[in-house]
This record gives C-alpha cells, sequence and structure tokens, in this order.
C-alpha cells in the first residue's frame, strides 16, 4: 500500500526566528520526521505550498484537489494548517469521492520539540490505511469526519460537532 503526502505548510512545517521572534517557513520537516519515527510503509513526499492556512485562497485549494485526483495511490495525507483545515476537507469531500484523504496539522511548530506534529502524523498514517474512502481530519489523536469537526479555540482541540 502506497501513501501520498501533499505538503501545504501551516504550523506544522514553521520555524522560529530567535532574532525577530516570527514565525516563518523554510522546507517540510516531513522527511526527518518519517525517518526519526522509522516509518517502513511506502510513502512520497510532496510539497505543494509553504503558507499559513488562514492565507490559502480558492486557487490553492484548486491545486490541492488537483493533485489528489491526478495522485496515483488512493490514500493521501495532507499536512495543513489548523485554522482552515476544515474548508479544504469540505472542498475535497465535495470533489473526491474515492480516495481515502486525511488531513492532519499542529497546533505547536515541530521544530519546538514539543509539537502534537509528530503525534498527529503518526495518528494520521495509521487512519489512511485504516478507514474507508473518504475525506478525513486526523487531530488530537481521533479521526474525525470531515462534516462532523471544528477546532476549539478555547481548549486548542479537535471535537465532533454533535
Amino acid at each position: 500500500m502506497s501513501i501520498r503526502i501533499f505538503v501545504t505548510g501551516g504550523t506544522f512545517d514553521k520555524e522560529y526566528n530567535e532574532l525577530t521572534g516570527e514565525l516563518y517557513f523554510k522546507e517540510t520537516h516531513l522527511p526527518e520526521m518519517l525517518n526519526r519515527s522509522r516509518n517502513t510503509t511506502d510513502v512520497t513526499v510532496r510539497t505543494l505550498m509553504m503558507i499559513d492556512s488562514l492565507n490559502m485562497t480558492d486557487e490553492d485549494r484548486e491545486l490541492i484537489v488537483h493533485q489528489c485526483r491526478n495522485a496515483a495511490e488512493n490514500k493521501i495525507i495532507i499536512t495543513h494548517g489548523t485554522d482552515t483545515m476544515t474548508i479544504t476537507a469540505k472542498v475535497l469531500a465535495e470533489r473526491i469521492k474515492d480516495k481515502t484523504i486525511v488531513i492532519t496539522g499542529a497546533m505547536i511548530p515541530y521544530k519546538f520539540g514539543s509539537s502534537d506534529g509528530f503525534f498527529n502524523l503518526g495518528s494520521a498514517l495509521a487512519f489512511v490505511q485504516a478507514l474507508p474512502a473518504g475525506v478525513y481530519i486526523a487531530m488530537n489523536g481521533r479521526p474525525f469526519n470531515w462534516d462532523n469537526v471544528r477546532k476549539n479555540k478555547q481548549t486548542g482541540q479537535f471535537e465532533e460537532l454533535k
């Protein structure tokens, strides 16, 4: 079973500039994370963009849909910023029915050392292999259906709507 991972940026891949205190993008941490986790699944990583999801446009989402549709793999993980991942999930769910797509992210950048991104990536790898075709969000160790999840900004966790 081959898995495609598409990188779009988000907090997952942000770096910290110690001089200015700003967060910025350099390159994805996915290869390092997969290596550190001793992953043995057949995974191909492709960076589509490195942006904050609050800056993601309709054109960016069209690119994500296009890449998911055209991927040879039917198991896909997308790393994404947490603020708008539900919007991207909705667009994907409306347009792609025959693949298992799991969107994941992080509340704390991977480079901070205390990031939840490592755990969320591991969860997404497991969920994408076990879940049927559909679009899901994997956060906090749980898989959520794309249309039944929200980011609770008070708790910093994802939760079911119903």
